[in-house]
């Protein structure tokens, strides 16, 4: 697979470096508005060609595939011009800002017959993976109860930097600057998170947003800080079961910690993966009656980079597709339309 990587800021690193570890990939061009930026990320991960846009990338045209690592409001235009080019196309979550848009590039990708993924990263948690498994293997039983968590605290320390003067972290706050807040930016993780550990999509939907005043008149130079910093959400899944899910940037002490608890007739299983570790607890059979955790030992998996190239090897796409991952953003709009009106909505 010979592989264009769109969009060359930081999360582009992640994408280069994971790629070209992988035997049958090849790395040929990078694209980016700014020149100094696609010239200084080439030349840090040896990729050849460099373009100023993808337009220019398109009528180049040597390369199977892009990585799509651009701002979220520029990845549904440029998917839709490479799927119309017949490329496969990775893309950086959101796949889209709101679900039509997501919608649009899905059914072009399906029917255009190219392979599409979006980087859901915590699909690579093998923990996650394995939770799954047990759950739809009917060990725990029915699913009766989920409750899923992502807690981040870089409103409160400075480890990760100092939001009030970097730009990378200050555009988050603010609506204007593109951002959709808490709910968008790691909304769509935890979700994806809960549904895929639990086995069932989403029915219905509630959901509180809450905005934090942060500075006077909520205002850092051109950033006015108005997305949203936490989420509370009630959930019915497909399934049947009852769930709560809340994020926020204001959990002291977690620099980027997800938990997941899903409660069956007959046992349970608990996930939990931060930045430096991640465990699987399971309570099943006898333990269910004593209320006796285990730890459960687990292999890694493969990652989405990994499955992408494989899906491109084999034309075939693999998940998370631009379908999940639509459903998935058609469950954060609706949630925004809850919190206006105050009364749960059916997905």
């Amino acid at each position: 697979m010979r592989l264009l990587i769109l969009g060359t800021g930081g999360m582009a690193n992640q994408h280069a470096k994971h790629f070209a570890a992988i035997d049958g990939v090849t790395l040929v061009g990078g694209v980016d508005v700014d020149p100094k930026r696609v010239e200084a990320f080439n030349a840090a991960h040896n990729i050849p060609n460099a373009f100023p846009s993808l337009d220019a990338a398109l009528a180049w045209g040597e390369f199977d595939a892009i990585a799509n690592v651009t701002p979220d409001a520029i990845h549904h235009p440029t998917s839709m011009a490479a799927i119309a080019a017949g490329k496969h196309v990775f893309c950086e979550k959101p796949l889209a800002t709101d679900y039509a848009k997501a919608m649009e590039m899905t059914e072009a990708a399906e029917k255009a017959g190219v392979v599409n993924m979006v980087n859901l990263t915590y699909r690579n948690v093998a923990q996650l993976q394995r939770a799954r498994q047990i759950v739809q293997s009917g060990e725990i039983g029915k699913v009766k109860h989920v409750e899923a968590s992502y807690l981040q605290s870089w409103l409160v320390s400075k480890a990760w930097g100092d939001w009030r003067t970097e730009s990378q972290w200050l555009w988050r706050l603010s609506k204007k600057h593109g951002s959709n807040g808490t709910l968008g930016d790691i909304g769509i993780h935890i979700l994806d998170f809960a549904v895929y550990g639990a086995g069932s999509d989403i029915d219905h939907v509630f959901c509180r947003l809450k905005t934090f005043d942060k500075a006077p008149g909520n205002k850092i130079g051109e950033y006015d800080l108005d997305a949203n910093d936490s989420f509370a959400m009630t959930l019915e899944l497909e399934n049947g079961a009852l769930g709560v899910v809340h994020a926020t940037r204001w959990a002291t002490g977690h620099f980027n910690e997800l938990r997941l608890r899903v409660y069956g007739e007959k046992g349970g299983v608990e996930v939990q993966h931060r930045h430096d570790w991640s465990k699987l607890l399971v309570c099943s059979g006898e333990d269910a009656e004593t209320g006796t955790w285990k730890e459960v030992a687990v292999e890694p998996v493969e990652t989405n980079y990994q499955r992408f190239a494989k899906a491109v090897a084999q034309g075939k796409t693999m998940e998370p597709s631009f379908r999940h991952a639509a459903n998935i953003q058609k469950v954060l709009d609706t949630a925004v339309v809850t919190e206006q009106d105050r009364h749960e909505h059916t997905v």
